[in-house]
């Protein structure tokens, strides 16, 4: 198993603005939960609330599983285990957290969801510039991702080799090819079920129910128009009623207009339903109710997409682009069609990414201007649903050729499976690197911060007129009494200390009964931190209740 960062926004399916990534991350966690066996869920994160948050997740989850926190400020309990889940990409940010305890204390897991804003590529492109080992992975969950990186990592290393010389050594972690998982069980609705759902939302026996699911939003996920006409044309075509289900949620009104605007004048004779796809009773509906799946992702934002492999788990033929992860996930013609995409040759968005690097477009606007230069076939389009609303029995054949192929390949006991063995393959390299004595010398002159984290009394430690060093003496100022140490710690002006008053109080005891004191023999007598020893007698200091004592 692994230690999971545990920032509850990574794994909650309540949120109001619900995205693929919390979906993904609530399906990784109930994988966790489940395979834990008599162990606890390990929880890493450096405050109570989001501890109790993600705490709050998995009793959902599972009211008999128990979570043990590991603070932030404990890395080495990490080691313990042997491998920090980070739910995201971060593997670069935190790689330089782990030089405080070590290079082969632990193994950092990534995995890849969007890979298109400039946080994410900073991300990739740090797994060279920053200490990331060997034994650290990120997961890339398509081969689409996998040639991002690629593109990425080609790119840092010749500017790194321009910068540093051709000889510099490039090394990066491992980049497992992973997808994400579904739940199968999930998506297995009865007929009862489904003549159910079908009356909820008032479908006639003889009408098509075509589902999109999914954030509706044009910029950032799949651009509606080429859906609108292909289902138009499809109807026209096949001459069967076709009803269309958006199945997610509008982030304003504007964009709701736009969509409902575009499905009036792009397909007038599809019936339009919307539903409110963050709403458990409303998004099993809209499942069991469908007939046809459809996703035509047009976004440089996506990278896997999961709802694709949510239709085929629940039986559903697929009609989605030739784009993303989708290129690995469906198979055209057997679990449904890939439909064919155009989109500029490089060199053509110079000056969107520089536009979005000075911060001219944002990043929505970025993928959004990405976006519109992305075309897809409609004729296509209208071709594969044609087809498959006039054969029910394609239909079905697709659905149960697409249903078994998601519980062999994408079921979360199959993926989960998937990580738990990468999580082993890097526990494994990570104590052979710290076993081999070639690496021995190598490792031990590793530096224990990252230079852009410094110790402040280091970074600034030319500021002062003199510094406070262990051999410092201190004593009482004259006349200071526990109560004038009250009257000042207790103070309004002293509040919000980045450690316990208590600290500093057990100082001032230490020179109240055994006199004048150096900072060493202080924090012997407390049997103490010196660090911490010194910042406490620096704040008595700083509140006039010691002063600095002559040396003996």
């Amino acid at each position: 198993m692994a230690v999971i960062r545990a920032e509850p926004d990574g794994y909650d399916m309540a949120k109001i603005q619900l995205m693929g990534r919390q979906a993904a991350g609530h399906g990784f966690l109930r994988a966790a939960v489940q395979a834990r066996g008599e162990n606890p869920v390990h929880a890493f994160t450096g405050t109570k609330r989001a501890a109790e948050g993600f705490k709050a997740i998995v009793a959902k989850i599972d009211p008999t599983a128990t979570v043990e926190w590991i603070h932030t400020e404990h890395l080495h309990r990490v080691a313990d285990v042997g491998v920090l889940f980070l739910a995201d990409a971060t593997v670069a940010t935190h790689a330089k957290v782990r030089q405080r305890v070590g290079l082969t204390a632990f193994s950092f897991c990534g995995v890849t969801h969007t890979t298109a804003s400039q946080g994410a590529m900073d991300e990739i492109a740090g797994l060279l510039r920053e200490p990331v080992a060997p034994w650290d992975a990120l997961i890339c969950t398509s081969t689409s991702v996998a040639e991002t990186v690629r593109r990425i990592h080609e790119a840092e290393t010749d500017y790194l080799r321009w910068r540093l010389g051709p000889d510099v050594r490039i090394q990066g972690p491992q980049l497992p090819l992973i997808p994400l998982g579904v739940h199968c069980d999930d998506f297995v609705f009865s007929e009862a079920t489904r003549t159910a759902a079908r009356t909820a939302l008032a479908l006639d026996a003889d009408e098509v129910a075509c589902l999109f699911t999914g954030r509706l939003v044009f910029h950032a996920k799949a651009h509606p128009h080429a859906m609108f006409r292909g289902l138009q044309l499809a109807a026209q075509r096949s001459g069967k009623r076709l009803a269309l289900i958006l199945s997610g949620w509008f982030p304003n009104a504007d964009i709701e207009a736009a969509f409902r605007d575009g499905a009036r004048d792009f397909a007038p004779d599809v019936r339009l339903i919307v539903i409110d796809g963050r709403q458990p009773v409303g998004r099993e509906h809209s499942w069991a109710a469908a007939d046809l799946f459809i996703s035509l992702s047009d976004s440089i934002q996506e990278t896997f997409g999961l709802t694709p492999i949510e239709a085929m788990a629940a039986a559903l033929p697929v009609v989605v682009t030739d784009w993303d992860g989708y290129k690995d996930t469906v198979r055209d013609g057997v679990d449904g069609f890939r439909v064919r995409t155009w989109a500029p040759d490089a060199g053509a968005g110079v000056a969107l990414a520089r536009a979005h690097e000075n911060q001219t477009l944002n990043y929505d606007s970025y993928c959004w201007a990405a976006t519109a230069a992305t075309a897809v076939d409609i004729g296509q389009v209208a071709e594969a649903v044609a087809t498959l609303a006039a054969d029910s029995d394609l239909r079905r054949r697709m659905g149960e050729a697409g249903r078994a192929r998601a519980r062999a390949i994408y079921d979360w006991s199959v993926v989960f499976r998937q990580h738990q063995e990468l999580w082993a393959d890097l526990n494994a390299r990570r104590r052979a690197a710290a076993a081999d004595p070639a690496l021995q010398d190598h490792l031990q002159r590793m530096p224990r911060a990252s230079s852009a984290r410094l110790d402040p009394f280091h970074a600034f430690g030319h500021y002062p007129t003199e510094l406070l060093t262990p051999q410092t003496r201190l004593a009482l100022a004259p006349g200071v009494t526990r109560v004038d140490l009250a009257a000042v710690l207790e103070h309004a002006l002293f509040s919000g200390l980045a450690f316990p008053v208590s600290k500093a109080q057990d100082v001032f005891g230490a020179l109240e009964s055994a006199g004048p004191a150096t900072l060493t023999e202080t924090a012997t007598r407390l049997n103490a931190n010196l660090a911490l020893t010194t910042r406490a007698a620096a704040l008595l200091l700083k509140a006039g209740v010691v002063e600095v004592a002559a040396s003996q």
